[in-house]
């Protein structure tokens, strides 16, 4: 009996029947011949590198090739240190931070009268009586011409001398801030490093030599007097100078003179002649001037005829006509129109005007 395995017909030739399960995956003789082999040139092959997925790069002559992107990052670095160093050198004197704190310093001096006190001649004509050189008001403050100082233009020179100019008008010779008690025009002026230093002299005045409110403005007790005439006579100066390359100073020397009388008497009542010298040094840089603001650093107030013994901090307490005055023992005569003479000292007795 043949192999059941085999075709009833027998194997094919030149095979056995155990070749029949790869006869599916034997590629025929026809299938062989038509199949086509190509390789590809050398030129071929050059051009079909172009094709890979690889990132653009610049040549950069003998310094090889870059990326596009870092080129980019390159030149963004390269346009901000730029940016940086010319921002540098055109702005020299730009300050990082602006001054701030307890920067007053203040000095009140009471000037006693050395007898009893007496009433102007003429109500009606108070500075009948003042040596020549006193002028109404803002006149009188003498304000100079702006000039250029080593560091600082004749433009900010002049826009200083105008604020301080303001400054006085608003602190010295506004009756809403003599008698009226208001402080907020003159705060305006302060620049922000000083506001709470100026907020806290308002609020707790207090002869420490940094927070008497006398040291920021002229002011009196409403309680006590009233002004009796509409003007203020003023007499001085001011100096300007450079504190430092970055800081322009101003320093005033001023003697306003007063006309007053009780609070609440009529018209034709006794009026007294009240003398307040101020010499006040005033910085700027460059932002406060930009702002027209200015920093008050140095303060100094002589009033009289005052009391020896009264705290002049929040308010110029006044002697009037017919009070009696304390000399302390040894003070000695003071003119506070007298501006060849510091402006600095200890209580003493009125003199001169």
């Amino acid at each position: 009996m043949g192999d059941p395995r085999e075709p009833p017909e027998g194997a094919p030739d030149g095979g056995s029947g155990s070749d029949d399960e790869y006869r599916s995956v034997v590629f025929d003789e026809s299938f062989v011949r038509a199949a086509r082999i190509q390789e590809l040139s050398a030129r071929e092959r050059l051009a079909s590198s172009f094709g890979r997925a690889t990132r653009p790069r610049i040549r950069l002559g003998p310094l090889g090739t870059v990326p596009r992107q870092a080129l980019a990052l390159l030149l963004l670095i390269l346009l901000a240190f730029s940016a940086a160093v010319y921002f540098g050198i055109s702005t020299p004197n730009r300050q990082t931070a602006r001054p701030e704190g307890s920067q007053l310093t203040v000095s009140l001096v009471a000037l006693s009268p050395a007898s009893a006190v007496h009433a102007v001649a003429d109500p009606a004509a108070p500075f009948a009586a003042l040596p020549p050189g006193y002028s109404d008001g803002a006149i009188g403050l003498g304000t100079p011409a702006g000039a250029a100082t080593e560091h600082f233009s004749k433009i900010e020179v002049t826009k200083a001398l105008d604020t301080v100019q303001r400054y006085l008008v608003a602190s010295s010779l506004a009756p809403t801030t003599l008698i009226q008690g208001a402080t907020a025009e003159v705060r305006a002026f302060v620049t922000p490093g000083e506001q709470a230093h100026f907020d806290a002299s308002v609020a707790h005045p207090v002869d420490d030599r940094h927070h008497a409110l006398t040291g920021w403005l002229v002011r009196f007790d409403p309680a006590q007097v009233a002004l009796a005439a509409d003007s203020v006579k003023v007499a001085g100066a001011m100096r300007i100078d450079e504190a430092d390359s970055t800081t322009l100073q101003i320093t005033t020397d001023h003697t306003f003179v007063y006309a007053l009388k009780a609070a609440g008497a009529p018209s034709g009542a006794p009026v007294t002649v009240e003398t307040v010298r101020r010499q006040l040094t005033f910085q700027f840089d460059r932002l406060d001037l930009a702002s027209a603001q200015l920093r008050l650093v140095d303060s100094v107030l002589q009033a009289g005829p005052a009391p020896c013994g009264s705290s002049l901090a929040g308010y110029v307490q006044p002697l009037l006509a017919g009070a009696d005055g304390t000399p302390a023992a040894g003070a000695q005569p003071i003119d506070p129109g007298n501006h060849a003479r510091p402006a600095w000292q200890v209580c003493g007795v009125l003199a001169g005007s």
